[in-house]
């Protein structure tokens, strides 16, 4: 088949100069670059006596995105993925007479062969600093210290922060004042689209408790995260598809364990918070109890899963961490006593704090 001709452009040549000879903001991209300590990337540069974030200016036709790759790799010698956007500053013009738009993205974490494979092939940078959050807070100047807590914030939450001038807006989902945040609401101060966008977030999930004849609790551990720290099967609920946690619960044992099986009924409902991360809901199911030929059949997902064992109660503590055997204890007593469903936070009886 012959090659088709590309399109005509939909513009004329008097639109496309009208349209290249505006004025328009410088467009810069920063890197927040993270090691697997959770400490963050600060430079130190020949041409600046503050320090700096990784990044630069945009030139050309790159994208924000193309623009921090190659920055990366011309000041650090860094060929690593640019990750999701965490947030957009704009600010007015400054001392150069141009107003600047700065898009925030996650790099990394970066793995150990990687930090100690960073160099400094052009010169502009001179040293780097690996700091804590809050040791990069007091270092970096003014104008980039709320650019780094914003984009932590939203990396935090799973969510996005919106600046101007380096001040998180009322309507942004992560990086504003969470207590001024419940100000303006309670004052009907905002409109109903930043309403909708800064209200908290939840993270919901649906697990199941199954237990073999002996009383052994079904653990799976797991291939991401804490190898070391076992979990219940189950896994988040796809509420933005419609899931409802039942069908949730059903969904995640048949991927994790290869068993369709329909859950009991809700034994607990679980809430945990943590300060800078959404709060987490639970939803805990009675799976009944698994005779060994239905054991036998578990299958797990290799690149998930890694093993699936039974627990006894008394033995709980060397699996899991504290929060959830609280919870799977509560939930084994309202299973035997046929009490519930349990109102939790982080495993314990809400109505008993």
């Amino acid at each position: 088949m012959p090659d088709q001709p590309p399109p005509a452009s939909p513009y004329t040549d008097s639109v496309r100069a009208y349209y290249a000879a505006q004025p328009s903001p410088l467009v810069a991209a920063t890197g927040i670059v993270l090691d697997a300590r959770g400490r963050v990337l600060v430079l130190t540069t020949s041409y600046k006596t503050e320090l700096e974030l990784p990044g630069g200016t945009v030139t050309d036709t790159e994208t924000p995105e193309e623009g921090l790759a190659r920055e990366l790799k011309e000041e650090l010698d860094l060929s690593v993925p640019v990750g999701r956007l965490l947030a957009v500053d704009s600010r007015p013009p400054g001392p150069l007479g141009r107003s600047l738009v700065a898009h925030i993205h996650l790099v990394g974490p970066l793995t150990p062969e990687q930090t100690s494979a960073i160099s400094f092939p052009d010169g502009e940078v001179t040293e780097t600093h690996w700091l804590t959050p809050e040791e990069a807070y007091g270092a970096l100047p003014a104008r980039i210290a709320p650019r780094l807590r914003a984009a932590l914030a939203a990396l935090n939450s799973g969510s996005f922060a919106h600046l101007i001038d380096g001040v998180p807006q009322p309507g942004s989902p992560a990086g504003f004042d969470p207590a001024r945040r419940a100000e303006l609401e309670h004052a009907n101060a905002y409109d109903p689209a930043d309403h909708r966008a800064a209200r908290p977030r939840t993270l919901t999930a649906a697990s199941v408790l199954f237990t073999d004849s002996a009383g052994g609790v079904l653990l799976v551990r797991p291939a991401y995260g804490d190898p070391d720290r076992w979990n219940l099967p189950g896994g988040g609920i796809d509420s933005d598809l419609g899931e409802i946690p039942r069908t949730a619960a059903r969904r995640e044992v048949l991927e994790e364990l290869g068993l369709d099986l329909a859950p009991g009924r809700l034994l607990a409902v679980n809430w945990s918070h943590q300060p800078g991360f959404p709060a987490r809901v639970r939803f805990l199911y009675d799976g009944g109890t698994l005779d060994a030929a239905t054991l036998d059949r578990i299958r797990l997902p290799r690149t998930e899963l890694l093993e699936w064992r039974t627990v006894p109660p008394a033995d709980l503590r060397r699996f899991t961490k504290p929060a959830l055997r609280r919870q799977i204890k509560a939930s084994l007593k309202a299973r035997a006593t046929a009490t519930g469903p349990l109102e939790l936070h982080a495993g314990r009886r809400a109505d008993r704090d």
